[in-house]
């Protein structure tokens, strides 16, 4: 089915993980992709470059436009912009997945690190938001999705790494002052989680990643219940922090086995919920 043909897609961090699973998930149905990340060559330790993502993309029925994009660069992110409306003609939805991520507690965590989570997961995702929305107001049914928590203030979810949570609550707080500040545009602007931790190269790289993958979901729930928060009225479906399952559960999928690593495993839940 081909609900997302002459649909345009940009997505930050596209190169692989969630972001490329949301990626082939709409190009499968016909959508236009801008792959918006900075992994050009490969890194040593990361599978996949913007380039490979983009041939997966194609091949998998969509049309992918690879592009170099750090989103904490102003320029490069105008450039990449420009450069999707003139190929595409237009921008219907933007996925703000790129993120950095860092779990130190307060005394080992270096200050560059800091500065990384949030001129990547808060300031970079406002930014792509600003330059996107302008296009946005012309489509259909535009779209802005982030992959954030839903909000929580207990200090439950912020003691253990305080930089890193508030740099991803920043993005849901992003999510709930846009989505009420363009709403009279129909802009739908909403947030995603996943309920269990999900198999990427990021929690791969973390210490127990190896461990942890075995009670992971695969990228692929995340990028199912995207598919179905997109395909939503724009206008009605705005200003929500979904969780995966939950959008899942209301479609009518509740077989969710076929997601696990390791059917076998526990689940771990992730680490906001």
């Amino acid at each position: 089915m081909a609900y997302f043909k002459h649909k345009t897609v940009f997505i930050t961090g596209a190169s692989r993980g969630i972001g490329k699973a949301i990626a082939l998930k709409l190009a499968r149905q016909g959508a236009g992709i801008v792959i918006a990340a900075k992994t050009s060559e490969p890194h040593p330790k990361l599978p996949g470059t913007i380039y490979t993502a983009a041939e997966e993309i194609e091949l998998a029925g969509g049309k992918a436009l690879p592009l170099v994009v750090d989103v904490r660069s102003e320029e490069m992110v105008e450039k990449a912009v420009e450069k999707s409306i003139k190929v595409f003609g237009g921008i219907d939805i933007l996925i703000n997945n790129a993120s950095a991520i860092n779990m130190s507690g307060t005394l080992d965590l270096a200050m560059k690190r800091f500065d990384l989570m949030h001129q990547i997961n808060a300031r970079g995702t406002f930014m792509v938001s600003q330059k996107c929305i302008p296009h946005l107001k012309k489509a259909e049914n535009p779209h802005i999705l982030n992959l954030s928590p839903p909000l929580n203030f207990q200090a439950k979810w912020f003691a253990p790494h305080v930089a890193y949570s508030i740099s991803k609550f920043n993005m849901s707080l992003l999510v709930l002052g846009m989505a009420d500040e363009f709403r009279k545009d129909g802009i739908g602007i909403n947030a995603l989680w996943p309920h269990s931790i999900v198999a990427t190269a990021a929690v791969a790289n973390l210490t127990e990643g190896n461990e942890l993958m075995k009670h992971a979901r695969t990228p692929q729930i995340v990028a199912d219940a995207a598919n179905f928060i997109l395909r939503r009225n724009s206008r009605e479906c705005t200003g929500n922090f979904f969780i995966d399952e939950d959008v899942l559960a209301k479609e009518g999928v509740t077989e969710l086995d076929g997601y696990a690593v390791d059917p076998k495993s526990s689940l771990e839940p992730d680490i906001f919920l």
